[in-house]
């Protein structure tokens, strides 16, 4: 949220004061405590409050006696329709702007949905099998890759040089924004997935397969090759000072 639009939802919630409307009501059992308010500020902790009033362009909740004023854009990650529905609600805030001067107290309920979604998100992750097949959808194109919808709040990046067994020079050339592709799980990194178009194509099971083979025949030539044993390297030198004299 831009400095500008703070202000002006602050300018909203002052223009709401001065129309004469009875905040008292918002009001909890307990002295202001603005030190305590920038404390939680500083060290981003995470309440939980209860929404006490709907007002112009958001709601308010009481923290340490002092209400404090949440945008409708703090609210939700998304759009919020109806700021009703969130009266008389128990949700969580951060506090993000303390000002005891101006008495002004700003909450954002954005910071503690996206870590849990986050969350969740890096929870499905870790459950979907390398090796898995999936169908999505060209969400953007960049130069180095596509990445892919896979729905369900999901998506992973297919690489440019896993597009296609054929070289690719642009990612445009080959794919679409809104295209449908299938793509296989490849690796799993730091709560991402990397996918690959180029896994699913006609002889790349094959060609992965002769790698493999040929990479363990060499290995299996190299094993062919045996050292002598101690005990026969012993017995040949034997061997070969059997009959020398010496003087």
């Amino acid at each position: 949220m831009m400095a500008d639009e703070t202000l002006t939802t602050m300018a909203d919630f002052d223009q709401e004061n001065q129309d004469a409307l009875d905040f008292s009501k918002f009001h909890d059992e307990g002295e202001e405590n603005w030190e305590k308010l920038k404390e939680y500020q500083e060290q981003k902790t995470v309440l939980d409050v209860t929404v006490d009033g709907v007002v112009n362009k958001g709601v308010v909740a009481n923290v340490e006696g002092v209400r404090g004023f949440i945008p409708a854009s703090r609210l939700a990650l998304g759009h919020v329709d109806d700021l009703n529905a969130y009266l008389s609600k128990e949700i969580q805030v951060i506090v993000r702007e303390v000002d005891e001067g101006k008495r002004r107290l700003i909450l954002s309920a954005v910071e503690p949905l996206r870590a849990k979604a986050d969350e969740e998100r890096k929870a499905k992750i870790e459950s979907i099998p390398v090796g898995t097949v999936m169908d999505g959808k060209v969400e953007s194109i960049q130069s180095y890759g596509a990445f892919i919808d896979l729905g369900d709040g999901l998506s992973g990046l297919v690489h440019i040089s896993q597009i296609s067994r054929k070289r690719v020079k642009s990612v445009e050339d080959v794919l679409k924004v809104g295209q449908e592709v299938k793509v296989k799980v490849i690796a799993i990194k730091d709560g991402k997935l990397s996918l690959s178009m180029k896994a699913l194509e006609e002889g790349a099971e094959e060609e992965h397969s002769g790698r493999r083979n040929d990479h363990n025949s060499h290995r299996d030539s190299e094993n062919d090759y045996k050292l002598p044993k101690s005990e026969d390297i012993s017995t040949n030198l034997g061997s070969l000072l059997k009959g020398i004299k010496l003087s």
